[in-house]
């Protein structure tokens, strides 16, 4: 039996940097991003100098708070050249996850638990990776450029990048606002190794606006355009490792994994539509749960409701210190006690320090 030849590979499509990036951006669309933009790798040296002053203020100040990895590799998260040399075009891409209804709206059921919107489908890191490895094929079976794939893995500044290509800008919350898409993007970057032309970066339009800062509830944002992630919920409900201060505590209401408030309230997302995407639309289990069942999860239990969701990261002893807290702010004793007596008992001691502060907020202080 005679073997068969190899079939020799095809050699790159000739393209002009415009048909090149028009094409990417084609491809883009087609795939589901819902915006394609373009911006240089290259910064000079005046905007490389902002972004480490900025993120020097930052870290300097200890908002960080637990995320240590943010003052590592700060040359490389603030220039896309330092994190890889031959990159010469930032494609930036956004997937809209707006919600269909108000997001706000189950803050004031108070045995419910709120998550954050992006939390309540499949974890978004896989369908925007899914997606920008798809693109990446593309261009390199078609064009055969070298190129980098992104997606919250390495030290890029999405926010900033962005911008640069014309999708947002960085509104006072510091969360990236889109006049298409209201404050409801995801992001993912491809670094490329040709320059192709750019799209012009958009412009700050908060003009005095202040909704996203006054409805803080723990007051995070201690000046506009500047966040102190120690008191921000999203934060403190999901990065954060160990037991919340006592002061905070309050104040999260029943949010469980994230907080919506100041993305919820920004005026633009009047302009925003409900996401296409159906893999980030909110699973009915994850969808303003009962804390009361929640509580009652095991580990197996955890990892089998919450598989393929961001939530599952952050792993059931932090998620169920969580729902503590929020059923000791239920107010709701003769239903939330006997939940907060279970987790009295629980292995976890982080748990247990949890529902201890619930119990004797749902007593007021009186031991049972």
């Amino acid at each position: 039996m005679t073997r068969r030849p190899p079939i020799p590979k095809r050699p790159p499509r000739p393209a002009t940097p415009i048909e090149l990036r028009d094409a990417i951006r084609a491809e883009g669309l087609r795939l589901g991003f819902d915006a394609v933009g373009f911006a240089p790798a290259k910064l000079d040296d005046g905007v490389q100098r902002e972004r480490l002053d900025r993120l020097a203020e930052f870290i300097d100040a200890g908002c960080q708070g637990d995320m240590e990895w943010l003052g590592e590799r700060r040359e490389e998260r603030t220039d896309p050249q330092h994190l890889w040399p031959e990159a010469k075009t930032v494609v930036s891409l956004a997937l809209n996850y707006a919600p269909e209804r108000d997001p706000l709206a189950v803050l004031a059921e108070r045995e419910r638990a709120a998550i954050s919107v992006y939390a309540q489908g499949r974890d978004y890191h896989e369908v925007v990776k899914g997606k920008l490895k798809a693109l990446g094929r593309f261009v390199w079976d078609t064009y055969q450029h070298d190129l980098k794939v992104f997606v919250d893995t390495a030290p890029v500044m999405e926010k900033p990048a962005a911008q640069a290509a014309g999708h947002g800008w960085q509104g006072k919350h510091t969360n990236l606002v889109s006049r298409r898409f209201g404050s409801w993007l995801f992001l993912g970057e491809i670094l490329i190794s040709v320059e192709l032309p750019t799209d012009a970066p958009e412009q700050d339009h908060c003009g005095q606006c202040h909704a996203c800062l006054d409805i803080c509830p723990t007051r995070a944002f201690p000046a506009p355009y500047k966040l102190d992630a120690r008191r921000c919920i999203s934060y403190l409900t999901i990065e954060h490792e160990g037991p919340i201060d006592l002061d905070l505590r309050p104040l999260l209401g029943n949010r469980i994994y994230g907080c919506d408030d100041c993305l919820a309230v920004c005026p633009w997302n009047k302009f925003a539509k409900a996401a296409h995407e159906t893999t980030l639309a909110a699973r009915p289990d994850l969808d303003a749960p009962m804390l009361a069942e929640l509580a009652t999860l095991d580990e197996p239990a955890f990892r089998k409701r919450f598989a393929g969701t961001a939530i599952k990261r952050i792993g059931r002893d932090r998620l169920l210190r969580n729902v503590a807290y929020a059923l000791g702010n239920s107010g709701t004793p003769a239903t939330s006690l006997p939940a907060v007596e279970h987790l009295i008992e629980d292995q976890s001691p982080l748990v247990r320090d949890a529902a201890l502060w619930a119990l004797s907020q749902l007593t007021g202080g009186k031991s049972r």
